[in-house]
């Protein structure tokens, strides 16, 4: 006998109540992404391997190790996609939005990687994001934060969750940086882990999100880009602290906080709890002026946000905020006779926007048994000669009804 078949490992099934919490996410993070003027754009679930690999860097641990690529029967190299802002970028130039910016995108969907699944991470997972692309403005990198902030506030997420923010500075900052950064680890070299050792000569600024032991021990000592930053930069973080207070936004600066991706300068923020355990990240982002061009584009800048869905979820679970199961109608035909008029009165419930359901078969008692397992909130009783009763499950009142009337009773 075969064994049962099971999801591929780092997946799952979301049914019932997961399903409903994964579903609140996405539509409370939709309305909120459309106060803020975000439109929903819908991109391929797999790309040409090289979006990935020009956005995210050829020494991210995403494109070494975590990708899921393959070939086409028609040899082209495909990836599925690890992440969604280097396929909005792609989508930017594609379709010639460039000359029409900026350009505000909100996203929802799956995304792949191939790491090892724990709480509330998987190699099917799914995120929400938000980019404001072609908006240098540091006002632009409040705003995107401000509707994180607001989505997390309304799905009843917001106790212990705090804005962390940092910036990254610009190309010169960055440049001054990353000399400090290799003058540091040079020194301790011996040290390092082997990932590292590579990484300090392609890119320092990757030793700082590590988590190797030791080397988590040398960054505690490494040189803060603030020392760093040009007048230019300093400004634009200042103006976007000034805009987030006046968001009503609360943060606290964190001169740790680092972007693993090629792409990012100036803004760099995460939403952190300590309520998910070891993965405390539920949101983060911050801009990325090279990105677009690096799809083909002319320099864009950029600043955006992705969020994991299932860990959103998780938080939502925590603080009991699980959505409940619709409370059906339950309409209950009295004898064979009273099916076809009951047929009607289960349509016109629907079209009147109630849920509304019938049991497919059963005896009378069989059916209001069946309503009562649903948490029916109300049973409609169709006599046979099309008479109709609406009966309250919870308050234990009937009375008669018109088919014309049902619609007042929502």
């Amino acid at each position: 006998m075969s064994s049962k078949l099971q999801p591929a490992r780092g997946t799952r099934d979301m049914i019932g109540a997961d399903a409903r919490r994964h579903n609140a996410v996405a539509d409370t993070a939709r309305r909120i992404a459309g106060l803020y003027g975000f439109e929903e754009w819908f991109t391929p679930i797999f790309e040409d391997t090289r979006v990935f690999s020009r956005g995210l860097g050829d020494t991210s641990d995403v494109v070494a190790k975590e990708m899921y690529s393959f070939e086409d029967r028609g040899g082209e190299s495909l990836t599925l996609r690890p992440e969604n802002t280097a396929g909005v970028c792609r989508a930017l130039v594609t379709n010639g939005l460039t000359q029409s910016l900026p350009q505000k995108a909100f996203y929802a969907g799956p995304m792949f990687r191939y790491e090892r699944p724990q709480k509330g991470r998987y190699r099917q997972f799914h995120q929400i994001g938000c980019e404001i692309l072609g908006a240098a403005e540091p006002l632009a990198d409040a705003e995107v934060i401000a509707a994180g902030w607001q989505i997390i506030q309304s799905l009843g997420i917001a106790e212990g969750v705090v804005l962390e923010i940092n910036t990254l500075g610009d190309a010169e900052s960055r440049d001054a940086y990353r000399a400090a950064l290799v003058a540091y680890f040079s020194a301790h070299a011996e040290q390092l882990s082997a990932d590292s050792k590579t990484r300090l000569e392609k890119n320092p600024l990757r030793i700082l999100d590590s988590k190797d032991a030791a080397d988590r021990a040398l960054v505690e000592g490494a040189p803060l880009i603030t020392a760093h930053l040009t007048a230019g930069a300093a400004a634009h973080y200042a103006a976007v602290l000034r805009y987030l207070q006046g968001f009503g936004v609360p943060l606290r600066e964190n001169p740790r906080i680092v972007r693993g991706l090629d792409y990012y300068s100036h803004t760099a923020f995460e939403f952190v709890t300590d309520r998910l355990g070891a993965q405390g990240t539920v949101m983060a982002g911050g801009r990325y002026d090279g990105l677009v061009e690096e799809m083909g584009g002319p320099p864009t800048p950029s600043v955006g946000w992705a969020a994991g869905m299932e860990r959103l979820a998780l938080l939502m679970e925590d603080a009991g905020r699980t959505p409940a199961a619709a409370r059906p109608v339950a309409v209950v035909p009295m004898g064979d006779a009273a099916e076809t008029p009951a047929l009607a009165a289960l349509q016109a419930l629907r079209a009147a926007g109630t849920h509304a359901e019938m049991a497919y078969r059963g005896n009378l008692k069989r059916r209001l048994e069946r309503a009562n397992k649903q948490n029916a909130r109300a049973a409609l009783l169709v006599a046979e000669d099309g008479g109709l009763q609406w009966k309250d499950l919870d308050a234990g009142t009937q009375v008669a009804v018109s088919l014309a009337g049902l619609a007042g009773l929502q």
